[in-house]
């Protein structure tokens, strides 16, 4: 059984100390969702944002 993750809900975010940031797709994974990001930040703390925006990946 999946595991419930509790969400935030917020407007606003301020974060410090970022290396970078990058925007992927959330794409589908079994019965749930993955986003893709390169190894080299395997071990890192990562921030995952959602916002409402809807993916344009440029073929529609």
């Amino acid at each position: 059984m999946a595991k419930k993750v509790n969400f935030q809900v917020s407007n606003v975010i301020t974060v410090r100390g970022i290396t970078g940031f990058m925007k992927r797709r959330v794409t589908p994974y079994g019965t749930g969702a993955k986003v893709t990001c390169p190894k080299e930040f395997l071990g890192k703390t990562t921030y995952l944002i959602i916002t409402d925006e809807r993916w344009d990946d440029g073929n529609e």
